[in-house]
């Protein structure tokens, strides 16, 4: 026993300094909303100096940094960029100054030594030393929308802190708390745009916590961390993971072992928004305090690099709902279909909810980045004969984008998003595709088609100029029963998923816009947005059918539009915001 326990400890020893000596430091996830600094990923990969994996964001600030740094220490190659681009790269290059070894440079410093730093241009503290790296800053902002119908005031503050202690751990976090005033909310469940979901606790308020714990290397790490994700290539929003539901907590594993191939994990804590009956406190009055029911989800995406600006992604996701996390989950490479079916095999049991996806990324012309993405909820090969009444419910996404080709400084591009009936939904609601009543995927929801096309032109380093137009419809709006009567008539699931996708229109929206950013300094915007829109509900002209939900055209767009954006508006949306 001693002889073995030497032999562990000789070669946990080993390999712990294999990894030191070979592989960089633990990585702190950058969140999506930075999207400035994801544009610039996206424009350096286009000209082929970046190789990234676009379907799964966020992506590291320490992978950003390595990115920017290369790029900008190539000479032949940096020179040939267009000059916005260049000053682009060195600026974002003092947003990464801690993971680069130094202290940022600042426009108004009150304080500055061989370890700390303190700003009020930008505000922000940073401290560094041989093992221990911090920055704490503010957060800030307000977003004033408004037009005819009437106004909304959103404000928010808090604050973020990102660190590193040592080589192979890092902790992140930040609080936000955030306030409405005004003709209602923008955004809650079962409204169809792309505004981040939240959870509100008293009236119109809120607030949010993000951070966690990060192990690792750039070729492998695992963390604790409640926040958001994505998957899936996108322009206008995922049709997989879309990152709109409120920061969750889970478990995360990426291992990249070789260039080629990329494994994304996790298993999630959501939140089902459902009382479960059997599960109480009794309070001192002995009265019953209910719980929420519990809901978990396990997820991987595996990526491959056949040849070089060619990525190929496929997973699989399950949701479920027992009373503990089933170990069987945790397997980060597994279907897990198969494992769910054995568990309830011959019992005649409803199963959990499980899913496939697919997504592929092109930047094999120079430029030119190709993307599409399928997210699959059930899948019967037959269903996808020309002739078969079913069909499948899925979701599929096509799109493209144009940069700095034939014109600098100019990009245009555009995609397609098609879901069908019930996709993201199931027959019992703790197994549905969402968190906090806000779907996972596609803000539109099932049996639902978005065009959307956008040109943007960035003048000069931290000014974009966004002109973008699209055209959504919803169709009928259909419940998940498996089995039920309808005029005495006998009906299954099947009769649900045979009628013709979209069917008829109830919901529609026409949008055209142009958002204007600047970057004032780093991580402080001002912006505006000028949309001319036209949402509109529609009253269903065929029979109902077993499984509708028929609305009259109001309560459709009752449903899924705000008050102050329904019908034809011209709206206002000025604001800033400080480290989002």
């Amino acid at each position: 026993m001693q002889k073995a326990r030497k032999s562990f400890l000789f070669w946990t020893f080993n390999i712990a300094i294999t990894l030191g000596v070979h592989l960089t430091a633990a990585d702190l996830p950058r969140h999506t909303s930075y999207y400035r600094l994801y544009s610039l990923i996206d424009e350096l990969a286009s000209y082929g100096l970046i190789d990234v994996n676009s379907a799964v964001k966020p992506y590291g600030s320490r992978w950003m940094q390595q990115q920017l740094h290369a790029v900008a220490t190539h000479t032949e190659k940096f020179q040939a960029l267009p000059k916005r681009l260049r000053r682009e790269v060195e600026y974002q290059l003092e947003e990464f100054a801690l993971e680069g070894g130094r202290l940022p440079e600042s426009k108004l410093v009150l304080g500055k030594n061989a370890h700390n730093s303190i700003a009020l241009w930008p505000p922000e503290y940073n401290y560094r030393d041989s093992v221990f790296q911090a920055s704490i800053r503010p957060i800030l902002g307000m977003h004033l929308t408004m037009n005819d119908r009437g106004s909304i005031d959103q404000r928010w503050f808090g604050a973020s802190l990102h660190s590193y202690i040592g080589k192979y751990v890092a902790v992140y976090g930040s609080l936000r708390d955030i306030s409405h005033t005004g003709d209602g909310l923008l955004s809650r469940p079962g409204y169809l745009n792309n505004e981040p979901g939240f959870e509100y606790t008293q009236g119109a308020d809120y607030s949010e916590s993000r951070g966690g714990i990060v192990l690792g290397t750039d070729r492998y790490s695992v963390s604790l961390a409640k926040d958001q994700m994505v998957w899936g290539d996108n322009l206008n929003g995922s049709n997989i993971i879309s990152g709109r539901v409120p920061s969750f907590p889970a478990v995360n594993l990426r291992l990249k072992p070789v260039d080629w191939f990329e494994l994304n994990y996790f298993h999630g804590w959501l939140a089902s928004n459902l009382t479960d009956s059997t599960r109480y406190y009794l309070d001192n009055l002995g009265q019953k305090q209910y719980r929420p029911h519990k809901k978990y989800m396990a997820a991987n995406f595996m990526t491959f690099t056949p040849v070089k600006g060619l990525k190929i992604s496929a997973g699989n996701a399950i949701v479920y709902a027992e009373d503990q996390p089933y170990p069987g989950f945790f397997i980060p490479i597994a279907f897990y279909k198969s494992i769910d079916h054995t568990t309830t095999k011959g019992l005649g049991l409803e199963n959990q909810n499980s899913q496939l996806f697919f997504n592929f990324s092109s930047r094999n012309i120079k430029h030119l980045h190709v993307f599409g993405s399928v997210y699959m909820d059930e899948v019967q090969w037959r269903r996808f004969r020309p002739g078969s009444p079913d069909k499948n419910p899925l979701s599929y996404k096509l799109g493209a984008q144009l940069s700095n080709f034939p014109l600098k400084n100019v990009s245009i591009g555009g995609e397609y998003t098609r879901s069908n009936i019930i996709n993201y939904k199931h027959s019992i609601p703790a197994l549905s595709w969402a968190s906090n009543s806000y779907t996972m995927g596609h803000y539109l929801g099932d049996n639902a088609i978005e065009q959307y096309v956008e040109l943007v032109y960035k003048p000069i380093r931290g000014l974009d100029l966004k002109f973008y137009y699209l055209d959504a419809l919803k169709g009928n709006e259909y419940d998940y029963i498996r089995r039920g009567t309808l005029n005495n008539e006998q009906y299954t699931i099947i009769d649900i998923i045979s009628n013709p996708s979209p069917g008829d229109i109830i919901w529609t929206n026409r949008t055209l816009g142009v958002n204007i950013s600047y970057e004032l300094f780093r991580n402080a915007y001002a912006i505006v947005n000028y949309t001319q829109t036209d949402i509109q509900g529609h009253e269903a002209a065929s029979e109902v059918v077993f499984g509708e939900q028929r609305m009259t055209a109001q309560e459709a767009l009752d449903r899924y539009t705000p008050g102050i954006m329904q019908g034809k508006n011209s709206t206002l949306k000025i604001g800033f915001s400080l480290n989002f």
